[in-house]
């Protein structure tokens, strides 16, 4: 075995046998992008912190480099070769439908980092520009982790007629792993991009993948993806 079918495996799955070839048909598989949204984009000047403030500023840089100079492009490529083959391309993101965020589910107002106040209409909330949709693509909302589990898009997936959905986007190992585990559950084919994915460290994308990969999901690179989506 070579590259995806034998890397990224866990424990439970070593010496299993090799994965099938995906067949990733035109009409029957999605694109979809994950949370990729101004908010976790922006940065403030270095310049006016200090202390603790400085230092989880520079701990997120590798983030902010992964995602500017490996996923962001990466992402871009993909969502061009789905539009050029006429699959659908679809996003989620995180937003609250009410200012002041009472529709937000529990793990989206517990204290900390996930404590995220990102109203629908906000700059913050929105889709990164160099990888927003384009025309009528379908953008879903959501105050949960799950792209599945807190919106339609289940219904909107099957309505479609796909079967497989490559998923790629942040974060790794919070709303991409839980939108993951829901289209696997409910019986979706799913790929995740590791090339197109980011966690807040190296080391969480990696393990997630790693736990993710091949019960819930298949773990490639978009190279290796773009091999099987069909001709042109």
């Amino acid at each position: 075995m070579s590259g995806w079918k034998s890397a990224w495996r866990s424990f439970y799955y070593e010496g299993a046998p090799e994965p099938e070839d995906p067949v990733l048909v035109a009409g029957k598989t999605a694109l979809l992008v994950i949370d990729v949204q101004n908010t976790y984009l922006d940065r403030p000047d270095p310049a006016t912190l200090s202390g603790a403030e400085l230092a989880r500023y520079h701990a997120w840089t590798p983030f902010h480099e992964r995602m500017h100079g490996t996923v962001i492009p990466t992402i871009a490529r993909l969502a061009d070769a789905f539009r050029a083959r006429g699959m659908d391309v679809l996003y989620a993101r995180i937003a609250c439908l009410l200012p002041d965020g009472r529709d937000r589910s529990l793990s989206q107002k517990k204290p900390g980092w996930n404590n995220l106040l990102l109203p629908k209409d906000e700059a913050a909330s929105q889709i990164v520009p160099a990888i927003g949709p384009v025309g009528s693509e379908i953008v879903v909302t959501k105050t949960t982790d799950s792209a599945l589990t807190g919106t339609n898009l289940r219904l909107v997936l099957a309505n479609l007629g796909i079967t497989h959905v490559v998923c790629v986007g942040i974060f790794t190992d919070q709303c991409v792993s839980s939108t993951v585990r829901s289209l696997a559950d409910e019986s979706f084919d799913v790929i995740v991009v590791e090339d197109a994915c980011a966690a807040g460290t190296d080391d969480l994308h990696r393990r997630e993948l790693e736990i993710l990969n091949m019960i819930y999901c298949s773990v490639m690179s978009a190279e290796e993806l773009e091999g099987y989506l069909p001709a042109v």
